[in-house]
């Protein structure tokens, strides 16, 4: 009797626990090409990010749910060797882009999702790539990256980005899906459009688009009809983008006195391979990135290849 009255009481205690609503979530992503291989420390080098997202309050006949996104960031970039001395062997420039941003994620209730965000933030010394760098090198025992005096210049940065997501095949799997996804940013930092495919494989049955950590959707009140879920997924996101300018390379259009610029590749192949798992109230996430060169005038001709780490907390 007793053993029944233990496991009945498990049960419940479990279904309770999932059956929890979190309206708040903060996360801290970081990237860096050391994720994938000791070896490289080039182009885009690091990155770190900090995010607070919470889902409204009011609700909309034709939305699942609307969230709003709050996040700080900051992006690396060195030529092939971070240790030249001499600008003639920089095959791209040294680059820091420090930004905030505030984005708005309306998920419908058709099964997809449109996202605009707005950035603000500076490019250049301002931005203190050369004191992140050091400080990283410091930790690790690398060698202290020289050239940064070369890095672009000054600038500010302003980029307006749109991402739309829609899931692709009607029939409902629980341990495989598809997505579209596309995305597009005009600004003073960087212009571009991009489509490809996300494809998620579960370990667990896969959330749908309004309630996956895949998407940062799995928030809710009240308002929403979901619930905080268990995920385990593998998924893999091939990507086609087309871009028209990005001051990280070719300096910023509005000061032109970078020292060290490179000519544009417009078409570049990125690929995402990842796994997202969900601990309690937390969310991991690996993820292997690539993506071909984004200039013909590299000296790594192979592409570049970093890895992602993210950490998710939900809040009540």
């Amino acid at each position: 009797m007793k053993k029944n009255f233990s496991v009945l009481f498990f049960l419940i205690s479990v279904v309770i626990f999932s059956q929890k609503k979190y309206t708040k979530e903060i996360s801290i992503i970081t990237e860096n090409d050391l994720y994938t291989s000791t070896y490289y420390d080039r182009y885009y080098t690091n990155g770190l990010f900090l995010s607070y997202r919470y889902v409204a309050k009011e609700g909309h006949k034709n939305l699942e749910k609307k969230i709003f996104e709050f996040t700080v960031g900051h992006k690396m970039y060195t030529p092939f060797k971070a240790i030249l001395v001499n600008i003639e062997n920089h095959d791209r420039p040294f680059a820091a882009y420090f930004y905030g941003s505030f984005g708005i994620q309306k998920v419908f209730k058709k099964n997809n999702a449109l996202k605009t965000t707005f950035q603000i933030g500076v490019i250049g010394p301002s931005a203190f790539g050369k004191n992140l760098q050091d400080f990283i090198h410091n930790i690790y025992g690398f060698k202290e990256a020289v050239g940064w005096k070369y890095q672009i210049k000054n600038a500010i940065g302003l980029n307006f980005n749109v991402a739309y997501t829609q899931k692709l095949f009607k029939k409902t799997e629980k341990f495989f899906d598809v997505f579209w996804t596309n995305r597009g940013k005009i600004g003073t930092i960087d212009t571009n459009i991009s489509s490809g495919f996300l494809t998620r494989i579960g370990f667990k049955p896969l959330q749908k688009l309004a309630n996956s950590i895949a998407f940062k959707t799995n928030i809710n009140n009240t308002k929403t009809a979901y619930f905080r879920a268990v995920e385990s997924f593998l998924f893999i996101k091939p990507i086609l983008k087309y871009t028209l300018y990005d001051a990280t390379l070719q300096g910023s259009f509005l000061n032109t006195g970078s020292l060290v610029t490179n000519t544009l590749k417009p078409f570049v192949f990125n690929l995402q391979v990842g796994y997202q798992f969900t601990v309690n109230r937390f969310n991991f996430a690996y993820i292997y990135n690539y993506h071909s060169n984004k200039s013909n005038n590299l000296n790594a001709t192979n592409g570049h290849t970093y890895g992602t780490i993210g950490i998710n907390y939900l809040l009540k």
